[in-house]
């Protein structure tokens, strides 16, 4: 009887040590998961922020790489504005009529081509989650160069 009367006695035990710490998740939880929360929502609303920066920087690049065929300034800057106007509204995170560009020969160095890309990102949902903490610009401002006539 005495393993029998032992075996109740370590089960009882092993019940009330649950019910005394049966609360203790929920107090964690409940103390943890906002944190939790906000942080996933950082992570989500400034990947998008990085996401829109790095098409920005890509629609620059690509648009330079296009006025690479004008045979002067003039063209290569209708190239730039034909592109922009066609494409930019595919890269992600993009709303096209909210970006402007400046395609020019270089001042420092004429033999160089800059596309100068710029973007209003206030709709990005990166300043409705966080108001009182600082962020980013709210303008994106990438540029890319290239040279003129070959290498």
């Amino acid at each position: 009887m005495s393993t029998r009367s032992s075996r109740s006695s370590i089960i009882c035990q092993a019940t009330r040590k649950f019910q005394e710490e049966s609360g203790t998740s929920a107090v964690e939880f409940a103390l943890l998961s906002p944190i939790f929360i906000l942080l996933l929502l950082g992570m989500v609303a400034y990947g998008i922020y990085f996401g829109a920066a790095n098409s920005i920087q890509q629609i620059a690049a690509d648009a330079a790489r296009t006025a690479i065929a004008g045979l002067n300034q003039t063209e290569r800057q209708t190239l730039v504005a034909s592109f922009v106007t066609n494409n930019a509204g595919g890269y992600p995170f993009v709303d096209a009529s909210k970006l402007t560009y400046q395609a020019n020969d270089s001042v420092a160095d004429g033999s160089q081509f800059v596309v100068s890309i710029q973007y209003d990102a206030r709709n990005l949902p990166i300043w409705n989650l966080f108001p009182g903490i600082a962020m980013p610009g709210s303008t994106i401002k990438r540029q890319s160069t290239i040279r003129v006539g070959g290498i």
